[in-house]
């Protein structure tokens, strides 16, 4: 098939920012009370948003999660992000590539919040290739894993989502691409920060790569 557009989650496909995330997270949970290793924490939280796990944090730590820890949360992630974060490897020559290819046709469709993913895409130098096309699932009626915020990226790059290429890096993020009729390409290097190859395929990933630089010659 031939794609006629490119949907691309953020965190772990096009910034290596999920275990700058995941860092933060995992010490103020542990300062909480809840004693969890950086591997669990990860294992636990990757594709998802912290406030959709509430009840279980909740129950670990045995204190409500409030606004003000999330506030503080956000501060310190952001604080984090700006000093440390850094591009996937070969992602923007990648996007620039497809971006040439399409004709524009590309979009950010995230489960995180707008704030930090306009940050991001604007610290690795990608923000102008998404300039207007940027979506979170934090401004849908659902997140992923429902297709929702691909949906609204597929409807602004004016393709069907049936000829869309997702590129994805967790479980959830493939369920909702798959969820919206597009056909998902799973990154996977195999390290902590992503789903594991085999999770990716069990959840509908079409294929996987495992280098951004593979991704230009799958548009057909």
């Amino acid at each position: 098939m031939t794609y006629e557009a490119i949907l691309f989650d953020c965190d772990g496909v096009l910034v290596d920012s999920e275990p700058i995330t995941n860092g933060v997270l995992c010490e103020m949970l542990n300062e909480a009370g809840w004693l969890l290793a950086p591997e669990e924490c990860m294992r636990l939280f990757i594709g998802k948003t912290v406030r959709s796990e509430t009840a279980r944090i909740e129950a670990r730590t045995g204190r409500p999660l409030t606004d003000a820890w999330m506030a503080e949360f956000y501060a310190r992630r952001n604080a984090r992000l700006q000093a440390e974060l850094v591009a996937i490897a070969n992602a923007p020559e990648a996007v620039r590539a497809v971006h040439a290819r399409l004709g524009g046709r590309i979009a950010c469709a995230s489960g995180a919040d707008r704030q930090k993913v306009e940050m991001q895409l604007a610290q690795v130098g990608l923000a102008p290739l998404f300039a207007g096309r940027v979506f979170s699932g934090h401004e849908m009626p659902a997140t992923k894993p429902a297709p929702d915020v691909y949906l609204a990226a597929a409807a602004a790059v004016g393709v069907p989502p049936a000829r869309c290429l997702v590129v994805e890096d967790t479980v959830t993020g493939v369920m909702a691409g798959v969820a919206a009729g597009a056909t998902v390409v799973g990154y996977s290097t195999g390290d902590a920060g992503h789903g594991s190859p085999g999770a990716l395929r069990a959840a509908g990933a079409a294929r996987i790569i495992a280098d951004m630089a593979e991704l230009p010659a799958l548009l057909g």
